[in-house]
């Protein structure tokens, strides 16, 4: 195939939201419905947080965390059915998940310098792509990592539902704690990133109604609409 045939066939797909909207799971199924690779923007955050806390780095002081940057080596896997997050060679899938990671994660997020380090490491991802569309989710990528993508699309539900469906997610911690980690972490991601605002040109996705296969459903079909279009 060539380049040029490569760039008409190929497709890039926004995907942002708020917390508990279940926008990993559901980019992740629908590109493995479209034969796309996937990638979670958030798993950056988190693992350059949890670098941070490997290395002793504190994640308040935003520039030790910046300083950090260049020894910073991440790789994750695209492939919906072969996901994986490596530093350093180290397979950290599992443990940027922990709850000491996600309580530091926004003070990481929350610094422009981090920001626009790992905006061009997504871009980068998206570049580098060799099948016919990615889909990229977070919070931020219809509106600065990708605003020009083929399809871009804001997925929320109500909060209610989010705090339900997270809850269901992490079955060890009580309602209550669930509730107050995604409450937290919304208003400290919202003072970098407006992710409850759909952007002009964005289409909104309200997921409160649908059931998961339905929500994978309703993002295939829009990506599916612009592929005919």
């Amino acid at each position: 195939m060539s380049e040029n045939e490569r760039e008409i066939i190929r497709m890039v797909v926004a995907v942002d939201g708020p917390a508990g909207s279940g926008k990993s799971s559901v980019s992740r199924a629908a590109a493995r419905v479209l034969g796309f690779d996937y990638q979670d923007s958030g798993a950056a955050y988190r693992a350059l947080a949890w670098n941070a806390l490997e290395h002793g780095v504190d994640t308040e002081d935003a520039d030790a965390v910046i300083a950090s940057l260049p020894g910073f080596r991440y790789d994750i896997g695209t492939d919906p059915d072969d996901y994986y997050v490596r530093v350093d060679e180290t397979d950290v899938t599992e443990a940027i998940r922990e709850p000491r990671v996600t309580a530091v994660v926004s003070a990481v997020a929350r610094i422009p310098v981090v920001r626009a380090y790992l905006v061009s490491l997504f871009r980068e991802v998206i570049e580098g792509s060799a099948r016919p569309g990615i889909i990229t989710e977070g919070r931020d990528i219809t509106t600065v990592v990708s605003p020009d993508a083929n399809v871009r699309i804001l997925l929320t539900a109500t909060e209610e539902a989010r705090m339900a469906r997270r809850s269901a997610e992490i079955p060890r911690e009580s309602a209550t704690v669930v509730a107050q980690q995604l409450s937290f972490r919304d208003a400290q991601d919202s003072r970098v990133v407006d992710f409850m605002n759909a952007a002009e040109g964005v289409t909104t996705l309200d997921s409160t109604d649908l059931d998961f296969d339905q929500t994978v459903q309703a993002v295939v079909a829009l990506v599916r609409n612009a592929r005919v279009d």
